[in-house]
């Protein structure tokens, strides 16, 4: 899975600073860990990872182009307030991450 996030933090665009924080991580463990891979991942670590892989799940549910999707991420969104979904993921807390998630189960229908 740590594998899998990697892949997409990078069509994300993401900094290593950004995905250090949506993992809850040193940079300089992140960085280690994307050299290296992952020695461990806590209980938390495991949600977070969880809950990154939902949303992009989700978006390439809703968008048929996937690249629309990873774009989606970074865009101004009204239902956050005019900020993106990338911002409010990069308040650093697992709740930041599941409120993405949430809004994206429910726009395209969870079950």
């Amino acid at each position: 899975m740590f594998r899998a996030a990697l892949t997409l933090f990078g069509k994300w665009d993401l900094t290593d600073d950004q995905a250090a924080t949506l993992l809850d991580m040193p940079v300089r463990s992140f960085r280690r860990w994307k050299a290296e891979g992952p020695s461990r991942i806590s209980r938390d670590g495991c949600a977070r990872l969880s809950n990154i892989m939902g949303i992009h799940k989700a978006l390439r549910i809703l968008f048929l182009d996937a690249h629309r999707g990873y774009a989606w991420i970074r865009a101004a969104n009204a239902a956050f307030a005019g900020v993106s979904a990338l911002d409010i993921m990069l308040g650093g807390e697992l709740t930041d991450i599941m409120r993405v998630r949430r809004y994206l189960d429910a726009e395209r229908g969870a079950w």
